[in-house]
């Protein structure tokens, strides 16, 4: 690493233009700039929505549980619809865009893989063969008893949730085999009922084009270490990761940090490989 940002953008840039591959990972960080929440840390889930601060004395890891889901299933599923709802009516930021630009200048392909669960991705335009989602989505659902692997889509979830409490009004979606209720494809925390059915899908086909890869690049953004699955994923498969994150810059021999916030790291890539 250099002192500089000019140069770490610099030798960012030649790092892409080398690589036969490029990977875009990403955390919550990217959606900051969409206007989504990241809430994860300390207050962070009831400043993101605070009709739930009457239960402030409930944690993120708590509320994102499956016991929570069985135990309090309105409450917790009402949370979930509410995110769900408001992940479409969102507009990802154009730097999704020029990512997919980067990514798709790589003479032997590209890939997607995150841990957000908001399908801003696809939404973006990023093809869904493209892309690894190892946290699952809420935009697809399961079985909460998991009678089967199988997962299906959300389109046809409405919910009507009580704003007040953050409850979910509306009828549950039920199992299409068992008629139980349903809940988001989403890992949860101690999670042993999450589906890996769509997951195992995407991964394997990505796995197999990174292997083959002698220069495989990998473009990180907005990942954290709280929960660092994005950060391990990109430190095994490639030696070289260009870390878009204001925080938590820290990086190996051979990686680029780029200490801005999403839209705004890149964007200078972007703007500096154009030219």
């Amino acid at each position: 690493m250099t002192d500089t940002l000019e140069d770490n953008i610099t030798l960012a840039v030649g790092l892409i233009k080398s690589a036969d591959g490029i990977l875009v990972s990403s955390g919550a960080g990217i959606g900051i700039d969409s206007g989504l929440p990241d809430f994860r840390g300390g207050e962070g889930l009831w400043t993101a929505y605070p009709k739930l601060s009457h239960l402030s004395h409930i944690s993120f890891v708590e509320m994102c549980h499956p016991k929570a889901m069985r135990d309090n299933y309105e409450l917790v599923m009402g949370w979930y619809a509410h995110r769900l709802l408001d992940y479409r009516a969102t507009t990802p930021h154009r730097g999704y865009n020029m990512l997919l630009e980067i990514a798709q200048s790589a003479p032997r392909g590209y890939w997607g893989y995150t841990s957000n669960v908001d399908g801003q991705w696809q939404k973006s335009g990023w093809p869904e063969d493209r892309l690894v989602e190892c946290h699952g989505s809420v935009h697809w659902i399961q079985c909460e008893d998991k009678c089967h692997s199988g997962v299906w889509s959300a389109d046809n979830f409405h919910p009507e949730i009580d704003i007040e409490l953050c409850e979910l009004t509306s009828e549950p979606p039920r199992c299409t085999i068992c008629d139980a209720r349903a809940r988001p494809n989403v890992m949860m925390f101690s999670d042993h009922y999450f589906s890996f059915w769509r997951e195992d899908l995407q991964f394997w086909p990505f796995h197999k084009w990174a292997k083959s890869l002698d220069k495989l690049v990998v473009i990180e953004v907005g990942a954290g270490i709280a929960i660092p699955t994005v950060r391990m994923m990109g430190a095994e498969y490639s030696p070289n990761i260009i870390r878009i994150n204001p925080s938590h810059t820290e990086c190996r021999e051979g990686d680029i940090s780029i200490p801005l916030g999403a839209l705004d790291g890149i964007s200078r890539i972007y703007d500096e490989l154009s030219k």
